[in-house]
């Protein structure tokens, strides 16, 4: 037997085949029998990042690796990240800072530099834990990127990793997707992979079996396992392509059809072209009485007719807002903000709800100047060119506290006293400043923050625009993950049902810690796995080595 290599390599056939669940469950499974573990992506494209508690940027997916290896996340687990900010043009981001914007054809020039970085951050990652589960990119069978790959066959090489291949059965020609990543590849590339996973099926496995026997044999390699398609385990999802499913359902909800009768607070997300941490909201999605729904075109919205209108952040904010101009939404928005819908921006979409963004460096658009805001709170923002990437800790000013009141402070005292309510978490992605512009009276500061690493410097964040008579309200907040937050996310919802007179709803239990929470669905996410994988066969791959 070979010499085990202390680590595991999990590719795919194509993007979105599950790589990124697999590895956490493996991560989980793993930790769970004793070893430590380490989650590896030399090169991740997302715009949905995390913070770290350096102040480091890197990809959510290998966030919620480490969640589930028990470890806190940190940049050496994802070194570079590619965020784009337009079709052909990307911020490369490289050990959680930010190096420069590139077109996606000078990247791949010059991508071949970060190998001798990669193969560091391998060797130092395997001298301190028991293994390192690494995650591949889309397929190691794109031949037209092969050759300055580092993210894929490459990294196997440097880690000298077997591979386990994951194929997704849902997507249909799972077996053909197989047999054609493996041949595509270089002889010295295929005798890496030693297992097939099949992803995501439905029905009766016993079917897919002829299947799995005849690939088995066709290729040489075993098949480890099918996993079923499932819908009841919640694990974040890395990207976005996945929010295509939920708003699509944007146009077959409306007040009329039972959202207001049964007492839900509907809220329509705004699913913007380079809509970036959309989980931000996932904390809300899973709130019974919420009834949340992404949304992509002036019609749906209106047909939706929301209590609340959520602008989540963007990776492109001018071109973003543009979008919303030309397609109608803004007037939508602004239409339903005069009747009664509140509204609150996060981060990008802070800056939208604003009078005027200025752009003077070119932080985040081609052209230099500015462009006039929505107008729905008197703040204007301007671009620095230094990002501000920070974990933060926050309370509710006093004055924010006043107004949601009772509801605060008898939730506090079911979470464990104001102690806690007093310690919330989130963190700060953001180029731009956003001040208030001339008298601001009708505005009330939401938020005391401290910044990690300089927790002695309290400072203010958000605005709150409350119009009792019209029983609306407009908000913005740098913060993100402020949904994540029991004390903030119920008080707010209770403030919701308050001002549109929702009395009844749905009776079920709150995500009281949203941690907790996703602690569970890590340990449920690893039992599907090994109740549906060969452990035997798994065991030997891991530690049979090349």
């Amino acid at each position: 037997m070979a010499k085990d290599s202390k680590s595991l390599m999990i590719q795919g056939t194509s993007s979105h085949v599950g790589k990124s669940v697999a590895v956490a469950a493996i991560c989980r499974i793993l930790k769970q029998d004793g070893y430590s573990i380490c989650p590896f992506k030399s090169q991740n494209m997302a715009l949905n990042s995390f913070i770290t508690a350096s102040g480091g940027e890197m990809g959510r997916a290998q966030v919620v690796q480490a969640e589930a290896c028990g470890l806190e996340p940190e940049v050496f687990m994802n070194p570079v990240l590619i965020k784009p900010v337009a079709d052909a043009r990307a911020q490369i981001i490289f050990m959680g800072k930010v190096l420069k914007n590139m077109s996606a054809s000078e990247y791949d020039g010059k991508k071949k530099i970060f190998l001798d970085k990669i193969k560091e951050l391998l060797d130092d990652i395997k001298s301190k834990f028991d293994y390192v589960i690494i995650e591949g990119a889309g397929s190691p069978a794109e031949i037209n990127l092969l050759e300055n790959d580092i993210v894929n066959m490459r990294t196997a090489v440097i880690a000298g990793s077997p591979v386990i291949l994951v194929g997704d059965v849902d997507k249909g020609g799972v077996f053909a997707s197989f047999y054609g990543t493996v041949k595509l590849l270089p002889a010295t590339f295929q005798k890496y992979i030693k297992g097939l996973l099949v992803n995501k099926f439905r029905g009766d496995v016993s079917l897919l079996q002829p299947g799995n026997d005849y690939i088995a044999q066709k290729l040489d390699i075993p098949v480890l396992g099918t996993i079923p398609y499932f819908r009841d385990i919640h694990i974040e999802e890395e990207d976005s392509v996945n929010l295509e499913r939920e708003q699509e359902r944007a146009a077959s909800l409306s007040r009329s059809k039972g959202n207001k009768v049964d007492g839900r607070v509907v809220i329509a997300v705004i699913y913007l072209p380079h809509i970036s941490n959309f989980t931000d909201f996932d904390a809300l999605k899973h709130e019974e009485e919420v009834s949340l729904v992404y949304v992509r075109s002036a019609a749906d919205l209106a047909v939706l007719d929301p209590h609340l209108i959520i602008i989540p952040g963007s990776k492109s904010t001018i071109n973003d807002l543009i979008y919303l101009r030309e397609s109608g939404i803004e007037k939508e928005i602004k239409k339903q903000c005069s009747r009664q819908t509140s509204v609150i921006g996060i981060c990008g979409g802070y800056q939208m709800l604003g009078r005027v963004i200025t752009d003077r460096f070119k932080s985040e658009s081609k052209s230099t100047g500015s462009i006039e805001g929505m107008g729905l709170l008197n703040i204007a923002t301007d671009y620095l060119q230094k990002k501000n990437t920070y974990q933060v800790e926050f309370d509710l000013k006093d004055g924010i506290r006043d107004l949601f009141g009772t509801c605060c402070n008898t939730l506090g005292d079911l979470s464990g006293g104001s102690s806690q309510y007093k310690k919330m978490k989130g963190y700060e992605i953001h180029m731009g400043i956003s001040k208030v512009m001339g008298p601001g009276n009708d505005l009330i500061p939401l938020f005391n923050i401290s910044r990690r690493g300089n927790e002695e410097a309290i400072m203010e964040d958000g605005l709150l625009r409350l119009d009792r008579e019209n029983k609306k309200m407009v908000m913005g907040t740098y913060i993100h993950g402020v949904f994540d937050n029991y004390i903030f996310r119920r008080s707010l919802l209770s403030v919701l049902k308050g001002l549109y007179n929702i009395r009844s709803g749905p009776t079920g239990s709150s995500i009281r810690s949203y941690d907790d929470f996703k602690q569970s669905q890590y340990d449920r996410l690893a039992d599907l796995f090994r109740e549906n994988m060969d452990m035997d066969l798994f065991y030997k791959i891991l530690k049979g080595g090349i």
